[in-house]
């Protein structure tokens, strides 16, 4: 990683339809720390200083920093977002500084990413402009066709995570092009302006906390973590 200085975007606009309940799925308690709070924590542990900008939607700014002060939540930014999360990751761009070699972008509905895994993608990036974690597929896959459905080859597929991390100069130029619906993360931007991704291993306890089971997986995550740091005391 060397001397270069990242700054990470940590994208949050999710209104967590799919859990349940009126209360974004950022906002929830996981173990002793709201969800966000956690994904803060995590990248302030790895990357001691560097600046944090926090991407919500114009009406839960408020309310998050009124939570995020009432636990030791690290030091962060909250900027508004925008209809799709392009346009967040834009606005995230903007807020931080132009002094950064590296910007991270991360999923804030995703707490248990660890200080490794971090730098392990930000040491990728460093070496080679970008980095997007990936993990195998586990499962059966299946593709649905007209007539019914067909297995589907999982060896050559991968799962895609977050943190994505990147040249800073070379995202800023990616996100100068104009919105398309096939962006679905930062490195479909990446690649649309021509630039090429880079894989590093990812972990399979980084989940997406989308469902009331993830919210569940997490805890139990959670706990044995806690579990092993005791016993290593």
């Amino acid at each position: 990683m060397g001397d270069k200085k990242t700054g990470i975007i940590i994208v949050a606009g999710g209104k967590g339809n799919r859990v349940g309940g009126t209360l974004p799925k950022q906002f929830r308690i996981l173990g002793q720390l709201p969800v966000l709070a956690h994904t803060l924590q995590a990248f302030a542990q790895a990357l001691p200083g560097a600046p944090i900008v926090v991407v919500l939607p114009a009406e839960q700014i408020d309310f998050w920093k009124d939570l995020s002060a009432r636990f030791n939540t690290p030091a962060h930014t909250c900027t508004v977002g925008g209809s799709e999360r392009f346009f967040s990751v834009q606005r995230g761009l903007a807020a931080l500084p132009e002094t950064v070699d590296l910007i991270a972008v991360h999923d804030g509905v995703r707490p248990l990413v660890t200080e490794e895994m971090i730098l392990r993608t930000v040491d990728c990036a460093a070496h080679y402009g970008s980095a997007i974690p990936v993990v195998e597929v586990a499962d059966s896959l299946r593709r649905i066709t007209p007539e019914g459905s067909t297995p589907e080859n999982r060896t050559p597929l991968r799962i895609v995570q977050t943190p994505q991390v990147f040249d800073a100069k070379m995202l800023r130029d990616a996100y100068r092009t104009e919105f398309c619906p096939d962006f679905t993360d930062d490195a479909s931007v990446f690649e649309r302006a021509g630039l090429s991704v880079t894989l590093c291993p990812g972990e399979r306890s980084n989940l997406k906390i989308t469902t009331p089971d993830d919210l569940l997986t997490a805890q139990g995550i959670l706990l044995c973590r806690e579990m092993a740091r005791e016993e290593d005391l």
